[in-house]
């Protein structure tokens, strides 16, 4: 027999809000956490550093790292080429760790090897080379989590920068914490005298050109040995780079060669080790990851934290990263369902001719939400936008069920001749159960291999979209098997004995004619 009416349909009513806030306060993240066997940790010293110092402090790292037992090998770059797409100074080590399962789990891992480099100078973040250049992709800056302060001096956005990182130690779920590294660097400055130079005939951008050519060096010709070539390059020795040698560099002008000391002023100052740029204006980054937590909890204690910074007038500060990343890709989902079931509607509407008959077949979708959102809960996981594919997948099965057991009452009472009541709906549902029963195992089964081993690489993203249609499907199938049948009974009979009286009159003037 069909249940009560008013006791299942507020208990599914009751579900679907419980689901509908469960999904609120999951945690929630743009993709699902990578694992992809690897580990890569970059150690940032002070720019600066001796190439000999930098080399030393990243073998001792090397050391420490394979110590754990979980390392098979370890890698190290020092510096990245001038050429490079992203070109570092030899401060920057970059140690590309493999690793292999264990008893432990990867957070684990990584939390043994952030202890062991704690000691070390500098800072320390850790990531995965494809997690790192998605988040470089994103928001310009390899970490989850980025604040970018922007203004135009210098020594103000690393007050401010330090102000940020100072704020920001010690929030829950926020690691590898670090301000980017901008400090002065010593510089020599050469300013030209117009009124000399013009006396020795020579002009003050000609001079710019010599000292740029004696120092930075230019290719002027090129040795060929066979099939290799060696170029040849103009330059002043190291020891003549300073400010008594570059003093001394003659320059040819009209009146013959003059010392460099004659025609500018040089002198020994220092500046910034590099001026980091985004929209036209300077900006600072203070950068972190995340302990596993959802990003958007992180990102809340961070904005509370940041809310009383005071910032001077024209300077600015926001939060970017892969939580930014999450928003806009939910608000794109959520527009595009709301489109795509307004077009399922009609595409209902039009083939039953029943606003009411389309809302009981739509009905059936946040059934589908209560337990993928149970299933989300207890496998742990974020609401992604794996999660979300999930979400619509499910939306196209449900619908089907309802579309089965609606279209099979209305054959039943339009062409059989039945009646409408409790005994053909329950007919009507029992009679397609099958069908609903063999599509939601089927699916089911496929489904298991993609929910086992979700951690194993490979398997991250599909992993939370299996879990979402296989919890998905659960609830939707036991509740369509009685919520369904229920909303029938309550509200299609105005819908069903309108489409009969019309199948009656159109048979009467058929026979008529």
């Amino acid at each position: 027999t069909l249940p009560r009416r008013g006791p299942m349909l507020t208990i599914a009513a009751v579900a679907v809000v419980l689901a509908v806030a469960g999904a609120w306060r999951l945690p929630k993240s743009f993709l699902p956490a990578f694992n992809e066997g690897t580990a890569l940790v970059t150690l940032l010293f002070t720019p600066g550093i001796a190439m000999s110092d930098s080399e030393r402090l990243g073998a001792t790292a090397e050391r420490l790292i394979s110590e754990v037992p979980e390392v098979i090998s370890v890698s190290r770059r020092t510096g990245r080429a001038e050429l490079d797409e992203h070109a570092e100074g030899v401060h920057m080590n970059e140690i590309d760790i493999n690793l292999a399962p264990g008893e432990r789990s990867r957070e684990a891992v990584l939390a043994d090897i952030r202890a062991r480099l704690a000691p070390l100078p500098g800072s320390i973040s850790f990531g995965q080379p494809i997690s790192h250049r998605l988040d470089h992709l994103l928001s310009g800056v390899q970490a989850q989590l980025v604040v970018k302060i922007s203004g135009d001096d210098l020594d103000t956005l690393r007050s401010l920068g330090a102000q940020a990182e100072q704020r920001l130690a010690g929030t829950p779920g926020l690691v590898d914490l670090r301000l980017e590294r901008q400090v002065r660097a010593p510089e020599i400055h050469v300013r030209v005298d117009e009124d000399a130079a013009r006396y020795h005939g020579i002009t003050p951008a000609r001079v710019a050109e010599s000292v740029d050519l004696l120092s930075g060096g230019e290719r002027v010709a090129e040795v060929v040995d066979g099939s290799r070539r060696y170029g040849v390059t103009i330059q002043l020795p190291e020891s003549a780079r300073t400010r008594e040698g570059l003093a001394g560099v003659l320059v040819d002008t009209a009146r013959g060669a003059v010392p460099l000391g004659h025609l500018a002023t040089v002198e020994e100052s220092d500046g910034p080790n590099q001026i980091q740029r985004e929209d036209g204006r300077r900006r600072i980054v203070v950068s972190g990851n995340t302990d596993g937590t959802g990003p958007d909890r992180v990102v809340a204690e961070m904005e509370r934290r940041l809310a009383s910074l005071p910032l001077p007038t024209g300077y600015t500060l926001r939060i970017e990263g892969q939580f930014r990343a999450q928003q806009e890709a939910a608000r794109m989902i959520g527009l595009l369902s709301l489109v795509s079931l307004t077009l399922i509607f009609l595409v209902l509407y039009t083939r039953y001719r029943s606003s009411a008959l389309a809302l009981i077949v739509m009905g059936n979708v946040p059934l589908a939400l209560v337990g993928s959102v149970a299933a989300l809960w207890l496998a742990g996981l974020d609401l992604s936008i794996a999660a979300m594919v999930g979400f619509i997948t499910l939306t196209g099965i449900t619908a089907r069920n309802g579309i089965l057991k609606i279209s099979h009452t209305l054959n039943l009472v339009l062409r059989d001749g039945l009646p409408f009541d409790r005994e053909t709906i329950r007919r009507a549902c029992l009679e397609r159960m099958t069908p609903v029963l063999m599509t939601a195992v089927s699916a089911g089964i496929a489904l298991v291999p993609l929910m086992i081993g979700g951690d194993q690489p490979g398997k991250e993203i599909l992993h939370p979209v299996a879990v979402t249609i296989f919890g998905g499907l659960f609830t939707a199938t036991l509740l369509d098997a009685v919520v369904t049948p229920t909303l029938i009974e309550r509200f299609g009979a105005a819908a069903i004995s309108r489409l009969r009286e019309e199948r009656v009159a159109a048979g009467a003037a058929a026979e008529a004619y």
